[in-house]
Parts: structure tokens; C-alpha cells; sequence
């Protein structure tokens, strides 16, 4: 099994952070435009990236505000079954975030253009916890 994982401060409050994550106007705010989310465990989130690609993701854990479990149950079929991690500490005003996108079958060249895009999305989190303005991917 192959794992992504990331780690990053960011200079905004735990509560601030774990919206972003959760609520879909915050995952509309960084990750892509075209997000249908709930907030509520067993609930399917859909995240569409144009018109061929799309992921949907159960919610598995909300453990406010320091958790957040995910598992892909429709999408690309190197997702299905994964999981993604979001764990948040409180570090004096500022939140570490750990995260973590885990159980991959192998290092695949896909795998490998995932990681960038994690990175580059999770700085889209930071900028939107931060200034207010994040960079999701636009439809």
C-alpha cells in the first residue's frame, strides 16, 4: 500500500480550518467550485472536476474539531477505498494540519500527479483560511 500524507501550519483557527474542510461553501472555497457536501457521518459528498472527472466521498468521522475521515466510494478507480485524513491541532492561534490520503494500491504514475495536486490544493486551504481566497479548480 502506497500513502500520500502532507503536513502544514496554517495562520488561521482550528474552527476556521475544520469549516474549510467540512462545510461545502469552505470546499467549494478551495478545492473545486462544483462541490455537493453534507455534514453528517455516512453522508456521500460529490466533487466534480469538469466534465470527466469526479470523486464521491462517504464521511466516515467528524470528530470536531481535530478529525475528519473520509473513504472514496465512486470515482477514479485508484481511489476507490481510500481514505483521506484530516487532523487538526491547535498551535496558539494557528492550526497544524496533517494530512493524509491512505491505502493506495501502488506508486502509480497517477498516484504520483495526485500528490502534486494534494499539495497545490492544500495550498489553496491555506490561502483560504488566510486571506479569505483560495484556488480551487474552476468548472
Amino acid at each position: 500500500m502506497a500513502n500520500i500524507r502532507h503536513n502544514l501550519m496554517i495562520n488561521a483557527s482550528i474552527k476556521e480550518v475544520y469549516d474549510a474542510i467540512t462545510l461545502e461553501d469552505g470546499l467549494k472555497g478551495w478545492w473545486t467550485n462544483d462541490a455537493k457536501a453534507k455534514l453528517e457521518i455516512g453522508s456521500i459528498n460529490h466533487f466534480k472536476f469538469g466534465n470527466e472527472y469526479f470523486n464521491k466521498m462517504k464521511i466516515l468521522k467528524l470528530g470536531e474539531p481535530n478529525l475528519i475521515l473520509w473513504e472514496c466510494v465512486d470515482g477514479d478507480r485508484e481511489w476507490i477505498g481510500t481514505k483521506l485524513s484530516f487532523e487538526l491541532k491547535d498551535k496558539e492561534e494557528r492550526t497544524f494540519l496533517k494530512f493524509s490520503h491512505l491505502n493506495w494500491n501502488d506508486e502509480s504514475d497517477f498516484f504520483g500527479f495526485c500528490c502534486h495536486h494534494w499539495g497545490r490544493y492544500l495550498d489553496s486551504l491555506k490561502s483560504l483560511c488566510e486571506t479569505g481566497k483560495g484556488q480551487p479548480f474552476m468548472v
